[in-house]
């Protein structure tokens, strides 16, 4: 899981990856491929 500072550009690196809200924190995570996984701040 990388956290980074803006996820706009971690959505880009696969056609799966879905920005999702959870407690508060937003989170970029694909379901086909579990290697593309980010957290904001």
């Amino acid at each position: 899981m990388k956290v980074a500072n803006s996820l706009k550009t971690l959505k880009k690196r696969d056609r799966n990856c879905r920005v999702i809200r959870r407690r508060g924190r937003v989170y970029v995570i694909n379901k086909t491929n579990k290697r593309f996984k980010a957290r904001q701040g």
